[in-house]
């Protein structure tokens, strides 16, 4: 079996473009433009390629996109008067952190100080809440991401089961409730899975196997079920080059279908950010 390859940076294109039109009919509507704000702290994101990433994205679907470019120096307080001060700019519809942060500053309490209603990352306590309960269309970008790929293999899920590697509360966590919320029958793996010796027999019996662990090629091409899905959300430098968490070539061997590293989730996960930031603008429009 040759694994049909999800083709990030051409989905992300199409999405793109369905959002550029869902824009331009809204200012049409309303004479607006939906404005994020970028926090970041003691970098410039204008230099790095995240930032140019992200400011192409908008540009192309036009969104008014800023950056924020505060001290290193900042203290918890100062930033959190910042975010405040954003929260009632009338003319900002949308605000991120940008990770990681100076070690004076608690990522998550300032965070939970951006407005559910301008938390384009999804990551403010209320919004994970939501998500919890399904109710939110403010997700966590790079697991909705995984979850826009996962889809576009048009694949049913529900009552797959599922293999999910990696706990974290911006990508694992959220993916298991994205999973969840299409009815697959979810299994969720981590340090301890790995430690105690049975990862591989989890992910053996995988039809949907979703990867999250930061360390390039842990995942053997040999584990993978024929047939399966994989989602590699891995983005590790090696020697100059960036790599995933799954061994691409022995895994595209066996899989049905599978992402590449890099132009996977990553082109697919700028956009699901700006996705966001729409939803955060609309829901502004109605509620001021």
């Amino acid at each position: 079996m040759s694994a049909y390859i999800l083709d990030g940076k051409a989905l992300a294109q199409k999405l793109q473009s369905e959002l550029k039109d869902e824009v331009d009919r809204l200012r049409a509507r309303t004479g607006k433009t939906p404005r994020f704000m970028n926090i970041a702290i003691g970098q410039d994101l204008c230099a790095g390629s995240y930032g140019k990433s992200q400011k192409r994205a908008a540009e192309f679907i036009g969104i008014d996109y800023q950056f924020s470019n505060l001290s290193s120096h900042l203290s918890q307080k100062e930033l959190i008067d910042h975010i405040h001060f954003l929260n009632e700019d009338a003319n900002v519809h949308g605000i991120m952190l940008h990770k990681p942060v100076p070690s004076q500053i608690d990522f998550q309490q300032a965070v939970n100080a951006i407005t559910p209603k301008k938390d384009i990352e999804g990551m403010n306590i209320a919004n994970l809440g939501r998500l919890m309960l399904g109710t939110t269309s403010i997700i966590p970008a790079t697991p909705a991401a995984a979850m826009a790929l996962l889809l576009s293999s048009g694949v049913n899920i529900a009552g797959k089961e599922a293999v999910l590697i990696g706990r974290s509360e911006i990508v694992g966590k959220p993916m298991m409730m994205l999973l969840l919320e299409k009815n697959a029958t979810v299994t969720v793996c981590h340090s301890a899975t790995s430690k105690a010796g049975c990862l591989a027999d989890h992910v053996k019996r995988a039809e949907i196997l979703v990867v999250a662990m930061g360390k390039p090629g842990s995942v053997k091409g040999e584990w993978v079920r024929e047939g399966a899905i994989v989602i590699d959300i891995g983005i590790n430098p090696v020697d100059g080059k960036i790599t995933g968490d799954v061994e691409f070539d022995a895994a595209a061997g066996r899989a049905a279908f599978i992402t590449p590293v890099p132009g996977g989730v990553g082109p697919v996960t700028a956009v699901m950010l700006m996705k966001n930031g729409i939803e955060t603008f609309k829901i502004q429009l109605e509620h001021p």
